[in-house]
């Protein structure tokens, strides 16, 4: 039996949506995005990833597309890809529209570092990857363990003054205000941003402003404190021996991914950052948590 006309067209209109949403060759140009992509347990169709998804160890196994702001148009369709999900400072833009006029679907999702912000990311991904359901799962298991962590917390009187450290390109010292995935990472851990009122974002940190901030305690990531060769290192750059951190050698470092990363792990990442900044209400029941 034939199908009627409309059933016909409503038929391959279905389809049609189907095989769009239903990208089996995806390239992921985010560090997040690909940890949100495995946590949907869609990972099977990644074919290509950027240098900073280098979490969960499976990327390794991957072709690497290069640096998220240096994409190469050719490296890329070589992949034969038919989605790139990307943030919005990927690029540069004139590669991006060379992906697109190849006939490749780029879609670039919110990346604003907020609770919210993290939401709407996961939303953009689960839809792009027809995966909606895994995506409002994966939300409400993020909102259960920020939960949970803030009751492990509990009402915090005085919370540390941190100061993020960041080397970056010929050895620029940097850290981050407001607005930088880390700003909320330090909040959610029970600690204060130093320069949460008077930065956005990242930005050059000079020996002056590190003293005025006066941090109790200075956060780098482990890759960082790697490549500074340690404590003494880290303390030697910026003025930062001088301040009351540096007085006292409190010095902390968190996962590279963890710091980075503002995906599915958010909780996970708050949790240890707790557990070094000494926030949890109970000591006993942080190492539980361990």
């Amino acid at each position: 039996m034939r199908p009627e006309p409309l059933a016909a067209l409503v038929l391959t209109l279905s389809l049609a949506t189907g095989a769009a949403l239903a990208a089996e060759r995806l390239v992921s140009v985010d560090g997040a995005i690909t940890e949100i992509v495995y946590a949907l347990d869609q990972g099977a169709r990644l074919v290509g990833v950027d240098t900073t998804s280098t979490y969960p160890p499976e990327t390794k196994s991957l072709a690497s597309v290069g640096y998220k702001r240096a994409l190469s148009a050719e490296g890329l369709l070589s992949l034969s890809p038919d989605l790139v999900l990307a943030t919005d400072d990927a690029g540069p833009p004139e590669v991006l529209d060379q992906i697109r006029s190849a006939g490749v679907e780029v879609r670039q999702v919110p990346d604003a570092a907020t609770l919210d912000g993290l939401r709407e990311k996961i939303g953009a991904v689960a839809a792009a990857l027809d995966a909606g359901d895994r995506g409002e799962t994966l939300n409400a298991r993020i909102d259960l363990e920020l939960k949970q962590l803030e009751q492990r917390l509990g009402q915090i009187e005085s919370r540390p003054r941190v100061l993020f450290l960041m080397v970056v390109g010929s050895g620029i010292d940097h850290s981050a205000g407001r607005g930088a995935p880390v700003d909320t990472l330090i909040w959610l851990a029970g600690g204060e941003n130093v320069l949460h009122e008077t930065v956005v974002d990242y930005k050059p940190l000079s020996p002056e402003a590190a003293l005025a901030a006066a941090p109790d305690v200075i956060l780098v990531s482990d890759r960082a404190l790697k490549d500074l060769n340690g404590i003494d290192g880290v303390l030697g750059r910026a003025g930062l021996a001088a301040t009351p951190a540096g007085q006292e050698r409190r010095v902390i470092a968190l996962d590279n991914t963890l710091l980075f990363n503002f995906g599915p792990r958010l909780a996970q990442a708050a949790e240890e950052l707790a557990r070094q900044l000494g926030t949890f209400r109970d000591p006993e029941v942080a190492k539980a948590g361990d």
